[in-house]
């Protein structure tokens, strides 16, 4: 897949206002939902006084639910604080710690999904915590278990207030995906639907939609012509840039995905599509958050796969 922002041009830009756009009602037959495959989080700490990202994954497939975390932004790094399968026969892995060297300081990571509850996607939802400390002090605490991940952790201090700056979500589906996303601190989730369907009539013309809490922000005639785009909406009185890139869904169906990007960005700066030395890696506009007030900056991406 090409250069992701590269593919898209500034004066392309539309700005539509998420309060004021209009309902469009589904069709009455409406497709089978997207199913989630892997999720990772990037959230931005500090430890050892310098601000680090910390990449938490849920997976799940046939085998069973996974979980890996890793120090800054690359999955593929050595500083892979740990990988657990928590298939149904392992339960002694469901409940554990594990520590590495990160420079001068001493990494933990300790988490308890004994008694986690999931919903369809690979991320519990309740009932779990996942808790990483750096030289005893708690830097990254998910889940609603606080008093035992205190206890579990040892840790000194106050409760860690982390920012998530980014989530990327692996879907497969035939036609509709859906998420939901908080794009400020102080916002509410919001509901993202695409759907990619052929315009029923004469000429069956694939067209894109994307709804956020049901009204219709972005809609894209003659996709095939127009497989990557971009336009800005207004959520939470944000300017965000979404990104789209389906070319793998028609030229290389076999195993091509389709990506999906949602940036925030203040209102007086530049569209992420015009910065200069753009990345289509998710793992570079993360590093990129660190400049950034990161009450102000969250991207989702999302990679779909389009089930025949």
């Amino acid at each position: 897949m090409r250069d992701f922002a590269a593919c898209f041009s500034e004066n392309a830009v539309q700005v539509s206002e998420v309060s004021c756009s209009p309902h469009i009602s589904s069709p009455s037959r409406s497709p089978s939902p997207s199913i989630q495959n892997m999720v990772t989080c990037f959230y931005l700490t500090e430890i050892c006084g310098q601000p680090r990202l910390v990449a938490v994954s849920w997976c799940k497939n046939l085998m069973g639910q996974g979980l890996s975390v890793n120090l800054d932004d690359d999955p593929s790094s050595s500083h892979c604080a740990c990988k657990v399968d928590m298939r149904s026969w392992f339960f002694w892995k469901k409940r554990g710690s594990k520590a590495f060297e990160a420079g001068s300081s001493t990494i933990e990571v300790h988490w308890d999904l004994f008694s986690a509850k999931y919903g369809p996607g690979p991320e519990p939802i309740k009932g779990f915590f996942v808790a990483v400390v750096a030289d005893r002090r708690l830097v990254l605490l998910l889940g609603d278990m606080p008093e035992e991940a205190r206890s579990r952790t040892n840790s000194a201090g106050s409760l860690p207030d982390p920012v998530l700056v980014s989530r990327k979500e692996h879907v497969s589906g035939k036609s509709l995906y859906t998420t939901k996303a908080q794009f400020t601190g102080c916002g509410r989730p919001h509901d993202i639907v695409i759907e990619c369907r052929d315009q029923i009539g004469e000429f069956r013309e694939p067209r894109l939609s994307v709804r956020i809490d049901k009204k219709m922000v972005v809609h894209v005639k003659r996709l095939l012509w127009k497989f990557r785009g971009n336009q800005t909406i207004v959520v939470d009185g944000l300017h965000v840039d979404m990104l789209w890139d389906v070319h793998d869904w028609f030229f290389n169906p076999s195993s091509g995905h389709a990506v999906f990007m949602f940036k925030t960005r203040e209102n007086n700066c530049k569209s992420w599509t015009s910065a200069s030395s753009p990345s289509s890696s998710s793992a570079c506009i993360v590093s990129k958050l660190r400049h950034e007030e990161p009450e102000s900056s969250f991207s989702l991406f999302i990679y779909a796969w389009k089930n025949q």
